[in-house]
């Protein structure tokens, strides 16, 4: 783990000096983490991929920036997600789209043979396209993401009090989907 540490720690300084081959070995190692957190958020591939792209443009280029308090890629994941989030803003306000029209994003159902916890997994993730978009929101970037209450306040620009309060009927909303799904 501490050699990964460093092999990163490594990499970056040769991204510093521009050195494409080291920003082309970052990029592999992060690219589909960081789609898939934009993915979760946007939820359309072109868009999140445009996102992820221009998320490490951005990374490169204040490289000199990241000060190394926290892991590189959680510095990364925030530009991201602050990036999908304003995507995600300017789509919403100049579209409505019902969540009937956001249903063809949903995995589909998969052979009978496979795991209870993928079905189980596809429950709740149908049941999550079925709740409040900020609901939605919130529980995918505390729960999946990872992130705590008072990061997402600060990425939502809401009041930690709202955040909690928000997270809590989330997951109200969320139980009660899921219990009329269950039975």
């Amino acid at each position: 783990m501490e050699t990964r540490v460093l092999e990163i720690k490594h990499l970056l300084e040769l991204c510093k000096s521009d050195n494409r081959l080291a920003q082309l070995e970052v990029y592999r190692r992060y690219q589909q983490a960081m789609f898939n957190a934009s993915l979760r958020i946007v939820k359309d591939r072109t868009l999140a991929e445009d996102i992820m792209q221009e998320s490490f443009l951005k990374a490169f280029q204040r490289l000199d920036t990241f000060r190394g308090d926290a892991e590189f890629g959680a510095w990364l994941k925030r530009i991201v997600v602050n990036n999908s989030l304003t995507a995600y803003r300017k789509l919403t306000r100049y579209a409505e789209v019902s969540l009937d029209e956001n249903a063809d994003w949903e995995v589909e159902n998969e052979a009978e043979a496979q795991a209870e916890v993928v079905a189980k997994a596809e429950t709740v993730l149908k049941a999550m396209e079925e709740i409040h978009e900020s609901y939605r929101m919130v529980l995918n970037l505390h729960y999946i993401e990872g992130y705590g209450q008072e990061e997402i306040s600060a990425m939502m620009n809401i009041s930690h009090g709202n955040c909690r309060t928000l997270l809590f009927r989330a997951k109200e909303s969320l139980r009660k989907k899921l219990c009329v799904t269950l039975n």
